[in-house]
């Protein structure tokens, strides 16, 4: 089977069900009802793949859900109309807000943590085949030799870690509150106090030496980078945050031209993990039990990915 994999930069046009209102006066309309010219999208018969214009909005190509997802399409024995649109996480979200305020059907890849899941009311297809996985953890990777160069922010980003539920205030904070994600990182240190000392317990004050991290623009990435990248400062750190592609993330630790990342999920990062293995080291998870996969409204009538199958 061959599988399509369109390529996006922006809004990305989903089909939708135009309900046309008929001119004329009350009666006119009641005979047009009594026709059942007014058919809802609900009504209409259409498949699940009709009515999505067999779509799966993506993100970014060459991520391990994009490739996941693309082989769901074959373990599911899909139709070959089927397609993987590829786009960015912030485009994959504009798309699913957009077709939840007008209430239409979307499927997306999705991940969690993310804001969306405290937003709107959403749910994962079932994945019986586990094409997905059972779960991912999210790891904190290093350079070589960051320990002896920058031992005190070595430790603060060894002994970072938190919980899904940390991470998302963060996300809602910077998303729902409209403030900027560095504020939103402040905010959330000041009213978390407790778990940032465990982060900085025992670790080497800083005289102006400058941390680069290299992050995806997703919403975990940025969310614990930013967290990060303000705890350092306070202990008297630079930063700076250098926005990449996926691969560029692990080949900027390979290349000394990156001190750290805190977006390696595992295992659906396994093939960039894998080709730089020997050029960084793994500071094991920041966060735990994490979820990837098909993710749709929950007003949607289906539960599994076998549901998009067509007799």
């Amino acid at each position: 089977m061959i599988l399509k994999r369109k390529y996006l930069t922006g809004t990305i046009g989903m089909t939708s069900v135009l309900l046309l209102a008929a001119c004329g006066n009350e009666n006119n309309n009641a005979a047009e009802d009594n026709t059942g010219n007014n058919e809802t999208e609900e009504s209409s018969g259409e498949s699940i793949g009709e009515q999505v214009n067999y779509e799966i909005v993506g993100i970014d190509p060459g991520t391990g859900i994009m490739d996941n997802a693309e082989i769901a399409i074959e373990e599911y024995g899909l139709d070959e109309n089927w397609s993987v649109l590829s786009s960015s996480g912030p485009v994959m979200t504009s798309e699913l807000g957009n077709a939840i305020e007008d209430e239409e059907p979307i499927i997306v890849t999705g991940w969690q943590p993310h804001w969306k899941f405290m937003e709107y009311d959403l749910k994962f297809l079932e994945d019986p085949e586990l094409v997905f996985g059972e779960g991912n953890d999210i790891h904190t990777l290093v350079r070589n030799g960051l320990q002896e160069d920058l031992p005190g922010a070595y430790q603060v980003i060894d002994q970072f870690h938190w919980d899904m539920s940390d991470m998302e205030e963060v996300m809602v904070m910077a998303e729902e509150e409209d403030t900027e994600v560095e504020e939103a990182a402040r905010q959330w240190i000041e009213e978390n106090e407790e778990l940032v000392a465990e982060w900085t317990e025992g670790a080497e004050e800083g005289d102006g030496q400058e941390v680069e991290f290299t992050l995806v623009n997703w919403a975990d990435a940025v969310a614990a980078t930013n967290v990060v990248s303000e705890v350092l400062k306070d202990l008297g750190y630079e930063t700076n945050l250098v926005e990449v592609m996926i691969d560029a993330m692990y080949a900027g630790l390979a290349t000394d031209g990156a001190d750290a990342m805190f977006a390696s999920w595992m295992p659906a990062q396994q093939q960039y993990y894998d080709d730089y293995e020997e050029d960084f080291e793994d500071l094991g998870p920041n966060t735990e039990g994490t979820r990837i996969g098909l993710v749709v409204p929950a007003y949607m009538d289906i539960d599994s990915i076998e549901d998009l199958r067509e007799e």
